[in-house]
């Protein structure tokens, strides 16, 4: 297996599957349920190369104009491994990613396939693969708290005892992925320069959501 740590071994193109409220992150994995034609054969080509490589981005919200339907994307995405692989009896593909590395969008690539390959640059998330710590200042327990009051608002399960034992990279990002934000929270987190930053964000975002819990009531 190649070493997927170095940067100049990525490709410079990938296929890219845009999904909106889907977060990959690097060293998380993301199950996902195929089923439209154009991305079982995306599946299908991945799995005949090297390094499987399958590019996570969501689209951008098109607030402005509702009758424009061009699919853009968002400038950052994050690319998994393809790792798990299991075809149904009805024809779709479950499969998991390994997140790897986040990247640049720069351009779609001309191909005749049906779904789409871009053109990506990975200069900016060097050190995606490093294993990240958050400082000693850092209070895990207050931490844990808030998410306990924002799981019984959203009606999330858990394993808490996992939840516990979970290295920091590992807690911060697992939490970003399953938590149920909206599309641009979803962005902020994924483009978060540092866990640091990242659990920042997703400390205020909980806390946003328990304060509009407590002063207007179950947002159903």
């Amino acid at each position: 297996m190649s070493d997927y740590k170095n940067i100049s071994d990525y490709p410079k193109n990938i296929p890219i599957f845009p999904l909106e409220g889907v977060l990959l992150l690097p060293k998380s994995r993301l199950p996902l349920n195929i089923f439209e034609s154009k991305y079982l054969k995306m599946i299908e080509d991945v799995l005949a190369t090297e390094h499987r490589f399958i590019g996570m981005i969501q689209p951008k919200s098109n607030k402005k104009n509702d009758l424009d339907t061009t699919l853009r994307l968002n400038n950052v995405g994050c690319v998994g491994r393809l790792i798990s692989f299991t075809e149904t009896e009805d024809s779709r593909y479950l499969i998991t990613l390994s997140g790897i590395s986040r990247f640049n969008y720069i351009k779609k690539v001309d191909t005749f396939k049906p779904y789409i390959k871009a053109e990506v640059d990975w200069n900016n998330f060097r050190n995606d693969g490093l294993l990240e710590k958050l400082p000693t200042s850092f209070n895990k327990n207050d931490f844990l708290e808030i998410i306990s009051e924002y799981f019984k608002i959203t009606n999330l399960q858990t394993d808490w005892e996992s939840l516990k034992k979970a290295d920091d990279e590992l807690l911060i990002n697992s939490l970003s992925i399953l938590c149920p934000f909206e599309n641009d929270e979803k962005q902020a987190l994924l483009e978060a320069k540092t866990i640091k930053e990242r659990v920042a964000i997703l400390t205020t975002l909980m806390e946003m959501s328990i304060k509009a819990e407590t002063t207007f009531g179950p947002l159903q």
